[in-house]
């Protein structure tokens, strides 16, 4: 289980680059004016906490798959069973065995989207600090050197098809970042018994269709 920071990354950078590009046309300036390049990737892949955010993840979110795993199990059995003596029930007893199984069903798809939504705001809480220091960086960078628009080389969009190695600040970037204080505790998970203070993990998985 990783943490999805990358993406996220990519999207502050984008961001950047619409605030300084709009600066730059407010300024008055008519063209694009001195630019930049970064790999967002690399910088995140790099940054100092990144790793040690994940692994935190990773622990805490740990005893929550094997939760997942039960209630995955325990309702895939309880279908197994009906599904072998479904020919001789009466229509009545059919009835109830199959109402039992959509409350089932409905029990663990509210349970395991709650821990996917805890598990995302945890995940924004780790990664955030590291976000909020690779922006400051960035536009600190930018205001020195006088760029107009810094662009993301690993954001995906194609257009960019060739460009001068100078102008890749990527590794002046990394440079500048140093380590930073991981996001809050996790938060505790009243949502079921047994589970206060444990955060929930990502990628929960549903049963299999039968």
């Amino acid at each position: 289980m990783n943490l999805h920071v990358t993406n996220s990354l990519a999207v502050a950078v984008a961001s950047l680059v619409l605030v300084t590009a709009a600066a730059a046309q407010a300024s008055g300036g008519s063209t694009l004016g001195k630019v930049a390049f970064v790999d967002s990737r690399a910088i995140m892949d790099r940054a100092p906490g990144r790793r040690e955010a994940e692994a935190l993840f990773q622990r805490e979110t740990a005893p929550f798959e094997a939760q997942v795993k039960t209630m995955s199990d325990s309702l895939n059995a309880m279908i197994a069973a009906y599904q072998k003596v479904e020919p001789t029930l009466a229509p009545a007893d059919k009835e109830k065995r199959q109402k039992d199984i959509r409350d089932k069903q409905a029990e663990y798809q509210e349970r395991t989207q709650k821990l996917q939504q805890q598990a995302q705001a945890r995940e924004s809480e780790l990664v955030q600090p590291i976000l909020d220091q690779v922006r400051k960086v960035l536009d600190e960078i930018r205001a020195e050197d006088g760029y107009a628009v810094i662009f993301d080389l690993s954001a995906g969009s194609g257009t960019v098809v060739a460009y001068d190695k100078n102008l890749d600040i990527t590794e002046r970037v990394i440079g500048r970042l140093k380590p930073v204080a991981l996001g809050g505790a996790a938060k505790p998970d009243s949502t079921k018994a047994g589970t206060a203070g444990r955060p929930a993990p990502a990628g929960v998985r549903k049963p299999p269709a039968q």
